[in-house]
């Protein structure tokens, strides 16, 4: 699990959209894909290795994340193959689904 809060001083919102502040879906999708991989790099089988990011699917974006809100982050381990793993991640504000998705890694 991890925690991003997100701040009106995001250098992205200048360009995304300056009007009205979304948080880039890519940027969710990374955030979850950054705590997947902690918390595969965290077993001690992985210890001193790398995780890449091998893909996402099925990424659904519920509502829109703005500055003030608190980015609550989860990636479930589903299986591994070797160095092949899928993972389960979703992201939320307030209890509530802002974004979910499934992702693929390779440890090296």
């Amino acid at each position: 699990k991890g925690i991003k809060c997100v701040s009106v001083n995001e250098q992205f919102f200048c360009g995304h959209f300056p009007q009205e502040h979304v948080m880039p879906g890519v940027l969710i999708l990374e955030a979850m894909a950054q705590v997947g991989a902690v918390a595969i790099l965290s077993l001690p089988e992985n210890q001193g290795k790398i995780a890449l990011f091998g893909g996402v699917k099925n990424a659904r974006f519920k509502q829109p994340v703005r500055p003030g809100d608190v980015l609550e982050l989860s990636c479930e381990l589903v299986e591994q193959h070797g160095p092949v793993g899928f993972g389960k991640a979703a992201a939320k504000v307030d209890g509530k689904l802002a974004a979910r998705c499934e992702l693929t890694f390779v440890i090296q």
